[in-house]
């Protein structure tokens, strides 16, 4: 059986959750993906196989985002992105030295407001296909942190950025935050994510590279064990009997082991991750989300 994470490199043209099928299709087992791209992106998409999926919701918060992405000034769209409809246009093209210039502003903590075409969630039923019904909606502003922010270079009115940025960060509403502080319109031409927290685009394979692959060993090799993106859990080795019990829904005790709201749970036999767990302020220990294997 297939468990572990696969670092999928993302073609354009597709959705985040199409290219899940297609992966899941090539493994033969149960997948899920971490963090959405837009179909027009590109990039690190990290997929969950099999006992992985279970694990998800562990990567945390904490996973920074590394984007390289375009924009395109003079212009605006209804999707902030090249494949959306135009609905402003611009005669203020910035000189690099004024784009330059504003994006320290953009460093820290902020409140950002997403795209209207977006994959947020009102009332069970996603934005943006809330948007191709004809409804009208407002989303709130969230909370997001950029950790860096640079112009890497311009040709033919092509500005390339590289952004490093928390969760939740929607690269289209930062391409247009900048536009509008220059006193123009823009948009975002190209987006590729190279980085999602532990996932690298330095060993991404892409959609296609995959599909040509009917050997099951060389595609189980290619995942990444389920406990490598967890490594800031703390982890607890236990003896194989005291695994079973907390498998089995047992809460035990531990000596001297302060609380702790999450923590890896390994086998001292062989050092194999079982799962994760929680240890009380009193020093139980009790299963929150264990392996089946």
């Amino acid at each position: 059986m297939m468990n572990g994470w696969l670092c999928l490199d993302k073609p354009p043209g597709m959705s985040s959750n199409f290219a899940m099928i297609k992966v899941r299709k090539i493994l033969g087992a149960r997948t899920g993906y971490v963090g959405t791209l837009d179909p027009f992106a590109t990039g690190v998409l990290p997929i969950a196989v099999g006992e992985a999926r279970k694990f998800i919701q562990f990567l945390g918060s904490s996973q920074r985002k590394k984007y390289d992405f375009t924009i395109v000034f003079g212009k605006t769209t209804d999707s902030l992105d090249r494949d959306g409809k135009i609905t402003g246009e611009s005669l203020k093209i910035p000189i690099p030295e004024e784009v330059k210039n504003i994006l320290p502003d953009f460093l820290g903590r902020q409140w950002q407001l997403p795209p209207i075409f977006s994959a947020i969630k009102i009332f069970g039923r996603r934005a943006c296909d809330r948007v191709r019904a004809g409804e009208n909606i407002e989303l709130a502003a969230r909370e997001v942190e950029i950790f860096f922010l640079s112009l890497e270079g311009v040709e033919n009115n092509i500005f390339r950025f590289c952004v490093i940025c928390s969760p939740g960060t929607y690269v289209r509403s930062l391409a247009r935050d900048i536009a509008e502080k220059v006193g123009s319109l823009g948009y975002v031409d190209a987006l590729r994510r190279t980085e999602s927290g532990f996932f690298s685009i330095k060993h991404a394979i892409p959609l296609e590279n995959l599909s040509k692959i009917d050997d099951t060993d060389m595609l189980i090799r290619l995942l990444v064990p389920i406990e490598s993106p967890l490594d800031d859990i703390p982890a607890l080795y236990l003896e194989n009997d005291l695994v079973k019990m907390v498998q089995n829904g047992l809460r035990i005790s531990l000596k001297n082991q302060l609380s702790l709201p999450c923590v890896r749970i390994h086998e001292n036999f062989d050092g194999g991750f079982r799962g994760i767990g929680s240890v009380s302020d009193s020093g139980l220990l009790k299963a929150v989300r264990m392996c089946i294997y």
